[in-house]
């Protein structure tokens, strides 16, 4: 369908997405609405930046709520009726904001109980009746071994960026989770890569899921410009000066492969006259919290990441993405070029190349060539 109002969607959220400017849904979107609204489980595979948190978050509010007004309201302290797991606290932030744009209306309770965060908080938010829950597994696991969460309530389990959840261990994690939700709960994996743990994980669990693949996945899409810069010398600081001296309208994300190369460029860039910010593993959490809330609210114009930031990060703002050292496999070169031209909207990726780079080029030539 090429309008969501083509979707049997409830008078709330349809209301919500004409508020938050949604006319057109994005082909994961097209593809996996109807199949989650029929009550069917998913598994999509799509390229970063296509909307996948809203092509889950409107059936998951729409059942919810549907419950509600039938008059099965969730009144039972730490019960929720969905748990969308995410990998990673940042992550489940963003998930977060995406859900309360479409609760002012829908007027359904999301709460987080994420990994990185003070587990008083997780407690305090479980601790009385809600709809969704946004958690990793490690923390929905302390909350079942505390008592304080059950999981006998849910009708909707979603897997958000299930390449990174399987990366960081959490495999044990995500089957006992769902051996802890009795009957069949309707189920929706979704991921940018399918790696071989993704696909193991499919085959255990997903058997009777609808597979959807966009046909961009694994590729660059068609609304990013590529620059590939070859560095001179080896010195890449006065060629860095020279691109930002092209302005563009958003923020610029830089990408570097260790900590120590983004503390070293975030000094260089400050006595240079550069103000920007540092978001890597290893910092105090809420530095890094303040770095992004800066970079997204354009009161800072450069950011500069480790691979951190190249997966599953949402900016709306970023027109260009520079890779200051490129990475050595190109599973991470995809998730960091799809930090722009997200959703459809124009961007640029530039690479500073040196011969180290030339067989990463080679391939990305490869891909683009048959994009």
């Amino acid at each position: 369908m090429s309008s969501f109002k083509g979707f049997d969607l409830i008078p709330s959220i349809q209301s919500s997405l004409q508020k938050e400017g949604f006319d057109s849904p994005t082909q994961i979107q097209q593809r996996a609405l109807p199949v989650l609204l029929q009550g069917n489980s998913v598994v999509g595979v799509a390229e970063t930046g296509s909307g996948k948190t809203l092509a889950y978050a409107l059936p998951v509010l729409q059942k919810l709520k549907q419950l509600e007004e039938s008059g099965d309201a969730v009144s039972t302290a730490g019960q929720p009726r969905a748990v969308i797991l995410v990998p990673s606290s940042d992550l489940g932030e963003q998930v977060a904001r995406v859900f309360k744009d479409f609760t002012h209306e829908t007027r359904l309770r999301v709460r987080s109980a994420l990994g990185g965060t003070a587990m008083a908080i997780a407690r305090r938010n479980v601790g009385g009746p809600f709809e969704v829950l946004l958690a990793t597994p490690g923390r929905i696991e302390q909350l079942l071994e505390l008592k304080l969460l059950s999981l006998t309530d849910v009708r909707f389990l979603v897997f958000d960026e299930a390449d990174q959840i399987l990366d960081a261990g959490f495999l044990p994690a995500i089957k006992r989770i769902l051996r802890s939700c009795p009957g069949e709960p309707q189920l929706a994996l979704f991921t940018a890569t399918a790696s071989d743990g993704v696909l193991a994980l499919i085959q255990e669990m997903f058997t009777d899921a609808e597979m959807i693949e966009t046909p961009g996945r694994h590729r660059l899409v068609s609304s990013l410009i590529t620059k590939n810069l070859n560095v001179p010398n080896g010195k890449r600081f006065p060629l860095l000066e020279e691109v930002l001296g092209d302005e563009v309208e958003g923020g610029t994300l830089i990408f570097a492969n260790t900590r120590e190369q983004c503390d070293a460029l975030a000094e260089q860039l400050e006595d240079s006259g550069y103000p920007c910010a540092i978001y890597r593993g290893d910092m105090d959490k809420k530095e890094r919290r303040s770095n992004l809330k800066s970079f997204r609210d354009g009161t800072l114009e450069i950011l500069i990441s480790t691979d951190l930031a190249s997966r599953g990060l949402d900016v709306e703002n970023i027109d260009r993405v520079i890779n200051y050292h490129l990475p050595r496999e190109m599973k991470n070169y995809l998730h960091r070029a799809g930090r722009t031209a997200r959703a459809g909207r124009k961007g640029t990726v530039i690479n500073f190349v040196t011969d180290r780079d030339l067989n990463l080029i080679k391939r990305l030539e490869s891909i683009r060539t048959n994009s």
